[in-house]
């Protein structure tokens, strides 16, 4: 790894609005490579907007979902990486030659392409298809994994990545501020959203509490900790569908320490220096080298893969497709 200066974006998406998000893609892009970006990264799902989808049938999902790397979003965000020389990494619905859909996050540079990932652990739709692969790319000089919001909730997702060679995890969620069982989470009321200009302190305490920074603050961290890497987590902020999102989108060191990250309440994007002297020195990487396969035989028996948020699908059975029922 080398030093290397990368951004991590929020901005509030619009549902199903692909040429507006865009727009601000490119804006933050600018604004990310005037603070020296040599990497500019946004959430999951920010092209096409995420949880508005949950009701669509399969034939409407293919209608919003692109091939990867022909589709047109793919290309306009290459255009936005040659105009400002840099790396852009964002996220939207991928579909292939067989009609199957994927939760992608696409990374493009000036001269092109480069790579994709698909999310491992889908579940806003049944119609998604998971994920076969994790995935580490030589990108400028470093090792970049990436994991999508539920696969980072996965500890063995963040280690398998590590052991890949990644000393970079870029990490886009949609995430934060819903229904949970656990004390103190929950949504925001929309009302204190849109009143965040009149009073932004209600705003603030809402998201810096258990229903996002302090939530996030239980595992993020220690993702980063744990396997001595760079963390990049992205998210939005405002209304995704029916519920808002907090942002608050940063860097994390290899000691599980915040870098740099996004406190306004708007869109944002903050640039951090990645160095490569502490991945040398986190405890991470020395608890890679004491680990005893042998004993983990239990981790590879074969199980039932079932994927369960800590929210219910609330549109669920409300689509006349009977596979939704």
């Amino acid at each position: 790894m080398r030093d290397i200066r990368v951004g991590a974006a929020q901005f509030e998406h619009q549902d199903n609005g692909k040429s507006h998000n865009l727009s601000r893609i490119r804006e933050l892009t600018r604004r990310a490579v005037e603070k020296g970006a040599e990497i500019v990264s946004f959430h999951e799902c920010c092209i096409s907007g995420y949880t508005w989808v949950q009701p669509l049938t399969k034939a409407q999902l293919l209608e919003v979902a692109e091939p990867v790397p022909d589709g047109p979003s793919t290309r306009e965000l290459i255009r936005i990486a040659a105009e400002y020389r840099t790396i852009v990494m964002a996220g939207l619905f991928e579909r292939d030659a067989d009609e199957r859909i994927y939760n992608c996050y696409v990374t493009v540079g000036p001269d092109g392409f480069i790579a994709k990932y698909r999310k491992l652990h889908t579940f806003v739709s049944p119609y998604l298809t998971p994920g076969s692969e994790y995935q580490v790319i030589d990108l400028l000089g470093c090792k970049i994994g990436f994991l999508i919001c539920y696969d980072c909730n996965l500890p063995e997702n963040a280690r398998i990545t590590t052991m890949l060679g990644a000393e970079i995890i870029f990490m886009p969620h949609v995430t934060g501020c819903l229904p949970s069982p656990m004390p103190g989470r929950g949504t925001v009321d929309r009302s204190v959203w849109d009143n965040r200009h009149r009073d932004p302190v209600s705003l603030r305490l809402e998201f810096d509490g258990p229903k996002g920074r302090r939530w996030l603050m239980r595992w993020l961290p220690a993702r980063a900790f744990e396997n001595g890497i760079y963390g990049v987590f992205t998210n939005p902020i405002g209304m995704d569908y029916d519920t808002v999102k907090p942002g608050l989108s940063m860097i994390l060191d290899p000691f599980g320490e915040v870098l740099t990250e996004c406190r306004s309440l708007d869109d944002e994007v903050v640039v951090a220096l990645l160095t490569p002297e502490k991945i040398e020195q986190a405890s991470g990487r020395r608890y890679l080298k004491a680990r005893r396969p042998g004993l983990y035989g239990k981790l590879v028996e074969p199980q039932e893969s079932v994927t369960l948020p800590g929210w219910r699908l609330m549109h669920e059975g409300e689509s006349t497709d009977p596979a939704r029922k």
